[in-house]
C-alpha cells in the first residue's frame, strides 16, 4: 500500500535564489514559506548549500512526503509533470538550451534535493505543460520546418502553472466542470502572458518560444517586428547576447517609463506624466488586443480572468483595459474593481462576459501536481 502524499515541500530554484513553501495536503494549509538569496554570490555557495539552509529553517522536518519542483521549460518531451528519475534528468540536461540562465538552477535544485532529503521523491512541474495541447496552427511559425525539427523553434508559451490553477479556480467558480469552460485567463506582472482555453485545455498562449512575445512587461518589449530587432542590431553593432539583454532587461514599462513597477508607474500617470500615461495605454491596448482574439479564438468566453501581482492588485489597469472592450459587450463595475487581491467580479450586471479576479497560487498547484503524478 502506497504512504499517503500529506507533506509536499514546494521548491523554486532561480539562478541566484531559492524559493520555498511547504504544504499540508490534507488541508491545502501552508506550514511554512522562506528565500534564500545570493547563491554564488557571497551567500550560499551553490543549491545544495541553500538547501540545507532551508532544512535549518524548516526545524529539521523528517516528515516530507515529496517535493515538487518548478521547471521552466520541458519542450516537447514533457508534456505532463513528471517524477524524477536518472532518465529524465538526462533530459533535462539536454534542454538547458531553452533556457540556460534558468534550467540549469532549477536541475541544480533538483539534484540538491536527492542529495539532502534522500528517498524523498521529487517531481518537475514545467511552465510549459499546460500549453502543450496548442494546435499547430498556434503553436508553429511560419519560417523553413527544418528549424522546428532541428532546433524546436516554436511556441511553448508560460506561466502555465499558474494558468492551470486558474482554470481549476474559474471552473468552480462558474460551477461548470473544467472540460465544459471557456475562459481568457490574463496572468498579469512583471513578466505577463494570456492564454486561450477551450473546453479546459490550452488552444493558443502570447508568450512563444521564450518568455519574450506577447504583452508588454515591466522590463520584456513582447511583440516586437523582428526586422526591427535587425536594425538595431546592424546599426549599433550588437551582439546577440547584447540584444537579448536589450529587449527581455532594458525594454517595456522600464524603457517607456523608467520604472519596471506598475505602481510607480500609475502614480506619474496620475499627476499627468505623458511617458507614463502612453506606457499604460501600450499595455491595456495590447491586452485588450489578445482578449478579443482570443475570446473569438474560443468561440466566446464564459469569463475573462485576471490574475498576477497587477491583475489582482491594479485597479487602474484592469479598467484601462476593459474600457477597450465594449465591443465584446464588456461593461465595468467601477465600486467592485476597487478590490485587491480577492476573487471578485469586476463586471457590471449588464455585462456579456463576467471579469472575474482570481488569485493565482502556482506553488499550492505545483503541489497538487505533485501528489497527482505520485499517486
Amino acid at each position: 500500500m502506497k504512504k499517503a502524499i500529506v507533506k509536499v515541500l514546494v521548491i523554486n530554484s532561480g539562478s541566484s535564489s531559492l524559493k520555498y513553501q511547504l504544504f499540508d495536503m490534507k488541508t491545502g494549509e501552508r506550514l511554512a514559506k522562506g528565500l534564500v538569496e545570493r547563491i554564488g554570490c557571497g551567500g550560499p555557495k551553490d543549491h545544495t548549500e541553500a538547501l540545507r539552509k532551508v532544512v535549518a529553517d524548516l526545524g529539521e522536518p523528517k516528515d516530507i512526503d515529496a517535493i515538487g519542483h518548478r521547471v521552466l521549460h520541458g519542450a516537447e518531451v514533457f508534456k505532463d509533470s513528471v517524477k524524477v528519475d536518472k532518465a529524465v534528468l538526462a533530459k533535462l540536461d539536454k534542454l538547458v538550451k531553452f533556457g540556460p540562465l534558468h534550467m540549469p538552477a532549477n536541475i541544480g535544485g533538483i539534484r540538491a534535493c536527492q542529495q539532502i532529503f534522500k528517498g524523498v521523491p521529487n517531481v518537475a512541474v514545467f511552465d510549459t505543460a499546460f500549453h502543450q495541447t496548442m494546435p499547430d496552427c498556434a503553436a508553429m511559425y511560419a519560417i523553413d520546418p527544418k528549424y522546428y525539427k532541428k532546433m524546436g523553434i516554436r511556441k511553448y508559451g508560460f506561466h502555465g502553472t499558474s494558468h492551470k490553477f486558474i482554470v481549476a479556480e474559474a471552473a468552480k467558480f462558474l460551477k461548470k466542470p473544467v472540460a465544459r469552460v471557456n475562459l481568457v485567463t490574463c496572468h498579469m506582472g512583471n513578466g505577463s502572458s494570456l492564454a486561450a482555453v477551450k473546453n479546459g485545455e490550452c488552444v493558443d498562449t502570447t508568450m512563444g518560444l521564450t518568455p519574450l512575445a506577447g504583452l508588454v512587461m515591466g522590463t520584456r518589449c513582447g511583440d516586437i517586428d523582428a526586422a526591427a530587432v535587425l536594425a538595431i542590431m546592424e546599426a549599433e553593432k550588437k551582439t546577440p547576447a547584447e540584444m537579448d539583454t536589450l529587449l527581455n532587461k532594458k525594454s517595456g514599462l522600464l524603457a517607456l517609463a523608467g520604472s519596471s513597477d506598475c505602481r510607480d508607474i500609475c502614480a506619474k500617470a496620475e499627476k499627468g506624466d505623458k511617458a507614463a500615461e502612453l506606457a499604460l495605454e501600450m499595455l491595456a491596448y495590447r491586452t485588450a488586443l489578445y482578449i478579443g482574439a482570443y475570446n473569438t479564438v474560443i468561440g466566446g468566453a464564459d469569463a475573462i480572468v485576471m490574475t498576477g501581482g497587477i491583475g489582482e492588485n491594479s485597479s487602474e489597469v484592469r479598467e484601462r483595459i476593459v474600457a477597450r472592450l465594449g465591443a465584446l459587450g464588456v461593461k465595468l463595475d467601477k465600486k467592485a474593481n476597487k478590490v485587491r487581491g480577492q476573487v471578485a467580479v469586476i463586471s457590471a450586471k449588464g455585462s456579456k462576459i463576467p471579469v472575474v479576479i482570481i488569485p493565482t497560487n502556482e506553488e499550492l498547484m505545483i503541489a497538487r501536481d505533485t501528489v497527482r503524478v505520485l499517486g
